[in-house]
């Protein structure tokens, strides 16, 4: 006759099959989220960077003086930020960009690099 003990399947290493689909999957979400995390600091940042350029131009501080106050403050490298100043009456208004390196194993290699920028205005007290 028939035996059922044949017909039950072995499960066994299907967890293992599983994980091996997986994770590729939650290995890319994470460093993905990591990546996200890296853009966000680095716009707060830049954010940051032209309240300092800013408040350097509201009180007469030449360019390079505003440049040196925006570098400063964030820490990136000179190459990669880049500074415009905006007078209109008595208000400035400064402009930060900085290109922002997606260096992060494997989610680098799928998106370029992100320009993040921020600007300020203040009144000019001069």
């Amino acid at each position: 006759m028939f035996n059922h003990r044949r017909v039950v399947k072995n499960d066994s290493g299907q967890a293992t099959v599983e994980l091996v689909l997986v994770l590729p999957v939650v290995v890319l979400l994470a460093l993905s989220l990591v990546q996200v995390g890296l853009v966000v600091r680095s716009a707060i940042l830049v954010e940051h960077a032209a309240r300092e350029g800013a408040r350097a131009a509201a009180v007469g501080d030449s360019s390079r003086k505003i440049e040196n106050a925006v570098i400063g403050s964030t820490g990136f490298s000179p190459a990669a930020v880049r500074v415009q100043r905006n007078f209109r009456g008595d208000r400035v208004t400064v402009e930060v960009f900085y290109t922002d390196p997606t260096d992060v194993p494997m989610i680098g290699n799928l998106f370029p690099d992100i320009v993040v920028s921020g600007s300020a205005t203040m009144r000019r007290e001069t």
